[in-house]
C-alpha cells in the first residue's frame, strides 16, 4: 500500500465521516447548532465552520503544487478565510453545501496526485505570514488529522446533546483484502 492508496482512503474517510456529521447535526435546530458549549470555537456551527476554514486555507496552499491540480480548480477561485475563526457559513445548510463540494474536490485531489507529486517540498506562508517549506507527503498527513481532531471536538458537542454517531472509526471505511 502507498502512501497514496492511504490518502484515497482518508479522502473517502473524509466524506463519510462529514455527511455522518452534518445528519447528525440537521437532527438540531438552528439555535442549538450555534449555541456556544465551551468548546475551543465554541459551537458546533463554529467548529464546522474551522473545518472548512482550514481545509479552503490548506487546499489552496496545495493548489500552488507544480502538478496544477484540476480538481482545485474551484478553490483556487475562492476567497481566502481572514482568520481561523471565521465563521463563513452562518447558515447550516449553506455551510454542508460547501462543505460537501470540498469534499468531492478533496476525494478527486487524492485520486489525481501521483505518488511522486508527495515528496515534492511545497513553499507556503502561514496566516501571520511566516514562509514555510515542507514535504507535500506530510503536509496531506496533517491536513487530514487536523480534521479528524476537530470532528472529535464536534462529536462530543453532539453527544454531550444526546446524538449518538455510532460508528467513526476509519475501519469501517477500509476494504477486506
Amino acid at each position: 500500500m502507498t502512501l497514496k492508496d492511504q490518502f484515497e482512503l482518508m479522502a473517502r474517510y473524509n466524506q463519510w465521516m462529514n455527511e455522518s456529521i452534518y445528519e447528525a447535526t440537521s437532527e438540531l435546530d438552528d439555535r442549538e447548532v450555534s449555541k456556544d458549549q465551551g468548546a475551543f470555537f465554541g459551537s458546533i456551527l463554529a467548529t464546522l465552520n474551522h473545518i472548512l476554514v482550514g481545509d479552503i486555507i490548506w487546499l489552496k496552499r496545495f493548489a500552488d503544487h507544480p502538478s496544477a491540480y484540476k480538481s482545485l480548480e474551484e478553490v483556487r477561485a475562492m476567497e481566502p478565510p481572514a482568520k481561523l475563526s471565521t465563521v463563513v457559513y452562518s447558515d447550516f445548510e449553506e455551510l454542508r453545501d460547501a462543505r460537501y463540494l470540498l469534499d468531492r474536490a478533496i476525494v478527486e485531489l487524492c485520486d489525481e496526485i501521483e505518488v511522486y507529486d508527495l515528496n515534492h517540498s511545497l513553499v507556503y506562508c502561514n496566516m501571520q505570514g511566516n514562509k514555510f517549506e515542507k514535504r507535500f507527503g506530510y503536509l496531506m498527513q496533517h491536513f487530514f488529522n487536523h480534521q479528524t481532531h476537530h470532528r472529535g471536538q464536534v462529536s462530543t458537542m453532539l453527544s454531550q446533546k444526546g446524538i449518538d454517531l455510532a460508528v467513526t472509526d476509519l475501519l469501517a471505511v477500509i476494504p477486506e483484502a
